[in-house]
């Protein structure tokens, strides 16, 4: 068999199209999106290469159009999870002993059918499944998960060549293992991307994985699945399960093979499931990685020197594209007294301007939650603040679901700035605003620092070099992705790795070779060419 050190192609991130009128592109994302929304599609559970269909079965519906059912997917039992474990492990025999460029090569693969016959597919499909404009759809569905593919492979070329120094008489090397068991991926429903990397970047450094995908995004899943099984990932390296999350995650977490959980989702679900993995931790044959991206309650802080237009449009970009569902979307404010004026202004212009509807028209800018648990919980926060003596609604403020789940805009200007939604993870189109002395600036970082939980984006404004200087300083610990003169959201792989800590995950960096680091297992080898035959030390004599 030929032997050699291979370099892979030098990963480049993914170019995004505009989809502007008259374009191909926009022609043949709607010919698909049309073409996908007029027919139904059937998603079965994908175990050991078989779809298996066990008529225990869901709708899919359209966020934006919930009463029409777009497909069906069916639910796993219990036995059907254990199946997926043992042909997981039986499938980890022949995949962690692939050579590591055959690897990379299906994953290659992957990232060029959806750069060319499968971009309108999974970019409809996410507008579809999780009523992202087509804007939104290309940098997520198309452009990060392409980049997450091609970076990936790079970055393991990086830690693979990562060795130990070694000397004339010993020689260090390091081998880069497989965890020994299963990975739990557990995706969310808002990034296509995400729901494609979680799996992927595990399966590329040789393990086998078992998927859950949301729910709410079974559908575009259903695509991503597609692309992995025509780029050539064998049967059981990756399995994808859907149902009851409570049974799935308890089955997983019981098998002494569970060696590791990949998650992004809620803060409160997450916390769950280590404490599970604490409760089972005598089970399993090693120590579990666990690796999570969590909530947030990213923010943005002004400074009194700030451009006033600036700051607006980076509430309307951060706080408002794709409803204000992205763990990075900024939902709390702090604007000092001297630029308020200016801010609102330039902000409710921009809001007025706001176009709502379906993902179909692509004039619009807003488009609906996810679902009706989702719709309901806003709309609780948003009538509280009507009541509320502390909290005013400035924009935005009604919702209705009669045809999809559409909630306004709406920016809450508060007194308190520990006012609830300036603390609690929303989740939605929601942005509130605490309008500080402007001499108080030092005072409103700290503020800014203690006020929630989470630690995951953040947002400073100031064209004072000393202001911002203080900034990076006291809001330390306060995001793991911190922006400077820019809006919170928006990371791109290859450039700004992404992860926070606090209650917002352990900070991994999905889009660097720190995340891949944490799905395998060095192994340090040794070898001395001339071995001593006599145990005492110069010092004996």
């Amino acid at each position: 068999m030929g032997k050699g050190f291979f370099e892979v192609p030098l990963a480049i991130n993914e170019p995004i199209k505009g989809y502007a009128p008259g374009s191909p592109e926009r022609e043949e994302v709607l010919e698909a999106y049309k073409k996908m929304y007029n027919s139904t599609v059937e998603v079965p559970l994908y175990i050991n290469g078989k779809e298996i269909k066990t008529g225990d079965t869901l709708n899919m519906s359209p966020p934006h159009d919930h009463q029409h059912i777009i497909g069906t997917y069916h639910k796993a039992e219990k036995k059907h999870i254990e199946l997926a474990i043992e042909t997981a492990m039986e499938a980890r025999k022949k995949w962690s002993a692939m050579p590591w460029e055959q690897r990379a090569g299906i994953f290659l693969r992957a990232a060029e059918l959806i750069a060319g016959p499968y971009r309108a597919k999974i970019n409809a499909a996410t507008m579809l499944a999780q009523s992202k404009t087509i804007h939104q759809a290309e940098i997520d569905a198309a452009c990060e998960l392409i980049d997450f593919l091609r970076f990936n492979v790079q970055f393991m070329t990086e830690i693979y060549s990562e060795q130990p120094e070694s000397t004339s008489g010993a020689w260090n090397r390091l081998e880069y293992r497989p965890l020994e068991g299963f990975i739990y991926a557990i995706t969310p429903f808002n990034f296509t991307a995400i729901a494609g990397n979680l799996p992927s970047s595990a399966a590329l450094m040789g393990n086998v994985v078992v998927w859950k995908p949301s729910r709410s995004q079974v559908y575009s899943a259903k695509v991503i699945l597609d692309v992995f099984i025509e780029a050539g990932v064998p049967p059981g390296v990756i399995q994808m399960v859907m149902g009851n999350s409570a049974m799935i995650t308890d089955t997983l977490l019981e098998s002494p093979d569970f060696t590791g959980v990949h998650f992004t989702g809620s803060t409160g679900v997450f916390r769950d499931i280590w404490k599970n993995i604490g409760d089972n931790i005598h089970l399993y044959k090693t120590y579990p990685r666990i690796v999570g991206e969590t909530g947030g309650k990213d923010f943005i802080v002004a400074h009194k020197t700030s451009n006033a237009k600036q700051v607006a449009t980076a509430i309307s970009r951060g706080a408002f594209e794709f409803q204000g569902q992205k763990c990075s979307a900024a939902s709390r404010c702090y604007i000092p007294s001297n630029i308020w004026d200016d801010v609102k202004t330039y902000l409710l212009e921009d809001m007025n301007s706001f176009k709502m509807g379906s993902p179909e028209d692509m004039s619009n800018f807003i488009t609906a939650v996810i679902d009706e648990r989702s719709f309901d919980k806003l709309a609780r926060y948003i009538d509280q603040a009507k009541e509320d003596s502390d909290a005013e609604i400035i924009a935005g403020g009604n919702y209705n679901k009669e045809k999809g789940y559409f909630i306004d805009p709406t920016v809450i200007v508060t007194s308190n700035p520990k006012y609830t939604t300036m603390r609690e993870e929303l989740f939605g189109p929601v942005m509130t605003i605490y309008i500080y002395d402007e001499n108080k600036w030092e005072e409103t970082l700290h503020l800014v620092d203690e006020t929630s939980e989470y630690a995951l984006t953040g947002a400073v404004f100031s064209e004072d070099r000393y202001a911002l200087e203080l900034a990076v300083k006291i809001l330390e610990n306060a995001a793991g992705n911190f922006y400077i003169n820019d809006k919170p959201t928006g990371a791109v792989v290859g450039h700004q790795p992404f992860g926070g800590a606090r209650g917002s995950g352990t900070n991994d960096k999905a889009g660097s070779k720190l995340n891949l680091n944490r799905w395998v297992s060095p192994r340090m080898i040794k070898e001395t060419f001339v071995t001593p035959t006599d145990y005492r030390y110069p010092f004996l004599e």
